[in-house]
């Protein structure tokens, strides 16, 4: 074996590789988009927020459904979110708004979180997602929580509420009081 084709010449290049695939950020299942104004305020309404309510919003953005019900309800919101850049825009959004005494942007993982304080849950972030976070929802939420979906379902969880807002549908589901085969953990 020649120096030229030794393996060892590819450690720089491999080492390049990595600290470049590094500073990429992190992992992102989904790709922000903003919620729409007027489906930010279905969601809020159907999400039947009540004074002492705590909201999550999973997937956060730039903030604006945590910002939103922080400020036409005065209720605590915490918006969870996996982008950095995305962490600034919201953080400096609430303070613009004048809610950052009452909205927390955290830099998490959504599986990794906790959301048990929750009494809403509100979600834009696709099918597939949706239906890898309903066992953690349901293990985690109170019976009589709010979750509420911009856009996906959780399969073959039944909404309480559907309703279509600026052409994009809506939903609303109650934890149960029950265990529901199937859908939360172990039967």
């Amino acid at each position: 074996m020649t120096a030229a084709s030794s393996p060892l010449r590819l450690l720089p290049i491999l080492a390049a590789l990595l600290a470049t695939l590094a500073s990429c950020g992190p992992r992102v299942d989904i790709h922000y988009v903003p919620t729409p104004e007027p489906v930010v305020d279905a969601m809020l309404e159907m999400a039947e927020i009540e004074p002492g309510n705590v909201l999550y919003d999973l997937g956060s953005g730039d903030g604006r459904i945590p910002i939103a019900a922080a400020r036409e309800f005065g209720v605590r919101a915490v918006g969870i979110e996996i982008d950095p850049r995305l962490i600034r825009e919201a953080r400096a959004n609430a303070e613009a708004a004048g809610v950052a005494h009452l909205v927390e942007f955290r830099e998490a993982d959504l599986f990794a979180t906790d959301f048990s304080d929750a009494d809403v849950v509100t979600l834009y972030l696709g099918d597939t997602l949706n239906l890898r976070l309903r066992p953690q929802l349901l293990e985690q939420l109170e019976p009589g929580a709010r979750v509420v979906s911009h856009d996906f379902g959780m399969g073959d969880w039944s909404p309480d509420e559907r309703r279509v807002v600026a052409n994009r549908p809506v939903y609303k589901w109650t934890v149960p009081n029950t265990f529901i085969p199937g859908f939360g953990g172990v039967d």
